[in-house]
């Protein structure tokens, strides 16, 4: 998906679904005047890479970097990797790949196995408020998140690893993320030199999803700032 003129935003879906969860924030960024680019991740090494060939493919310069969940932990894979390309870098919803002991032992607490594992995808991710609001939309959601993206990485990342990220960064998560809850999202922002961060509200992991509105607007001031 290549849409809109202006200065290039990349889009990273999650490490389920496709490049087309992103139609909302295509529709909204391609009308306020930026380069909208949306791909399905294929590669069998890292994701990094195969964006860096993409990238290059299309001869992009500089550009705004964005990831949600999976899709957060190969744009930060990539902003380790080239940051030279980077305007800015959006993570949403993402447990950010760290591999430091201690916060992998949060995460095993945060998502017990295999009692989360056993919950349906739309309860583990998607928030209550929306799929009470929204039926329709948390089937959709569901029906197109099926398929399942290859995630190498190139970098093994630590927190002391992202404190060498000098890109501008936006950090988001949904107030019912049980992914990355806002209070574990404000102690990993702390590892970054140059970071917002914002908390979606009545949201769960799929804030791009859930709170569209939100999240494109919310997008578009930080890339404007």
């Amino acid at each position: 998906m290549d849409r809109g003129t202006g200065v290039p935003i990349v889009f990273l879906h999650a490490g389920s679904g496709s490049s087309a969860l992103w139609q909302a924030q295509v529709d909204f960024f391609a009308g306020a005047g930026y380069r909208c680019i949306a791909y399905d991740r294929h590669a069998r090494a890292a994701a990094a890479d195969e964006l860096e060939a993409l990238v290059s493919q299309l001869a992009l310069e500089r550009f705004h970097l964005v990831g949600t969940a999976a899709g957060g932990i190969v744009a930060l894979d990539y902003a380790f990797s080239f940051p030279q390309r980077l305007r800015t870098l959006v993570v949403a919803n993402s447990i950010f790949g760290i591999q430091d002991e201690a916060y992998v032992a949060t995460m095993r607490r945060l998502r017990p196995s295999p009692q989360f594992d056993a919950l349906p995808v739309e309860v583990r991710e998607l928030g209550p408020s929306y799929r009470a609001a929204n039926p329709a939309g948390a089937r959709r959601w569901a029906e197109a998140s099926r398929h399942a993206s290859p995630q190498a990485t190139r970098n093994r990342i630590t927190l002391a690893l992202l404190e060498t990220i000098r890109t501008p960064a936006l950090l988001l998560t949904g107030d019912a993320d049980l992914y990355m809850p806002p209070s574990l999202l404000r102690e990993v922002a702390k590892h970054f030199k140059r970071a917002k961060t914002v908390v979606v509200p009545e949201c769960g992991h799929s804030a791009y999803w859930e709170q569209p509105e939100i999240f494109n607007k919310t997008l578009l001031d930080f890339f404007r700032s």
